[in-house]
């Protein structure tokens, strides 16, 4: 049972939020992402959050992100790579969206340089660009 109305209550408490976190490429936070629709991704919890990494700093508000998963999962529209000790992560690619910093929580960590790398070329091929 999806649980719209508890996410509405907590996306206008994160939407009124001031401090705002300052961010890098790379990072690797516990963002708000809420109750979805379909088969986009959900946040979990009471908080609706999941881990996402910063792919683009788009300004000091809004960043392109790519949610991760700890359930790893093949194939083009994913990315498995660790940035935590005995902890494989999955970069959910085809979910990739632009997030405000008020959903942004604590930093987990960040990916290698070489896993980013890697990770961007596999976006890029995915979205054809």
């Amino acid at each position: 049972m999806k649980k719209f109305n508890e996410w509405n209550e907590l996306k206008k408490q994160i939407d009124e939020r001031e401090n705002i976190v300052q961010f890098k490429e790379r990072e690797i936070y516990w963002a708000r992402i809420g109750e979805n629709i379909g088969f986009e991704q959900n946040g979990k919890g009471l908080e609706f959050s999941r881990p996402v990494l910063v792919v683009k700093k788009l300004n000091k508000q809004l960043f392109f992100g790519v949610p991760l998963s700890t359930t790893l999962r093949k194939g083009t529209y994913f990315y498995e790579f660790q940035f935590l000790e005995l902890q494989k992560s999955s970069a959910l690619l085809v979910q990739a969206k632009v997030f405000d910093i008020k959903r942004v929580d604590t930093k987990l960590g960040m990916i290698h340089e070489e896993d980013f790398v890697k990770l961007k070329v596999q976006l890029k091929d995915l979205l054809g660009f």
